[in-house]
Parts: structure tokens; C-alpha cells; sequence
């Protein structure tokens, strides 16, 4: 199953040519896996994520630019869950553009880590099957 939410390019996210600033994007991957979460855990992703104990800082994030993107576009950014391993879970994110061009491609991992020890955890069993059932 994937998870599609819309992002509307704002005039702050671009460049001086009137395109997205490339450090911009990771912003949208970022907002579109917390939306995605939010769906899958049924509340806001990240309080729902500290609730079950666990801090979920990024261990990779990889993008791959593939369309410009301008002020006021509005593009389509699906996730869909990735792997899951002991204490990581992975999304796969694409954009897309009005004309269904893809625009960017990215993945992110992250990884559940003990509030106290900042070490890696397993994965709470509720994440694990939110994001399976996805």
C-alpha cells in the first residue's frame, strides 16, 4: 500500500532562479514520511513515535533529482514503507509533478534509539506493524 500527500512549492523553497533549492528537498521527504506515519499510527507521527518510547533520528537519507521544480507548483509525494530490520525502519518517497513527470526520488532510514542510552533499540512492535500493514 502507498500513502500519497500533495506539497505545494512555496516561494521560500526556491532559489534565486525561481526553482527548489536543493537543500529544500529533504525538507519535503521529511514532511511527506510524517504525514505518511501520522496515517499509519493514527495521530501526530512524531508523538505517537516518542510514545512508544523510541527516538527516530535519520541514519541515511539519498536523493536523486530528476524534474525542476518551481514556486506555486504543486507536486504528488508518495511513501511507501521500506524495510524493516531489528531496530530500522526504511520509506521510499517519489514526487510528482502536474504533468506526472517524476521529479525527485528519495529514501530514508531511521532508526529506533533508547531516549536514555541514545543506543539502538528493536523496533516497538506497534511501529513494526503499522508500517506492515502499509
Amino acid at each position: 500500500m502507498s500513502f500519497v500527500t500533495k506539497r505545494r512549492i512555496l516561494f521560500g523553497d526556491c532559489d534565486p532562479a525561481g526553482i527548489v533549492y536543493t537543500p529544500r528537498i529533504s525538507y519535503f521527504v521529511i514532511e511527506a514520511v510524517h504525514d505518511f506515519l501520522a496515517h499509519a499510527l493514527g495521530g501526530p507521527a512524531i508523538r505517537e513515535i516518542f510514545a512508544m518510547g523510541i527516538l527516530p533520528p535519520a541514519r541515511a537519507l539519498s536523493i536523486e533529482f530528476l524534474a525542476p521544480m518551481a514556486w506555486d507548483e504543486v507536486i504528488d509525494i508518495e511513501v511507501r514503507s521500506g524495510d524493516l530490520t531489528t531496530s530500522s525502519f526504511s520509506f521510499f518517497v517519489e514526487a510528482r509533478n502536474a504533468a506526472r513527470d517524476v521529479t525527485f526520488r528519495a529514501t530514508l532510514t531511521q532508526v529506533a534509539v533508547s531516549p536514555e542510552s541514545k543506543r539502538p533499540i528493536p523496533l516497538p512492535q506497534a511501529l513494526r506493524d503499522a508500517l506492515s500493514a502499509t
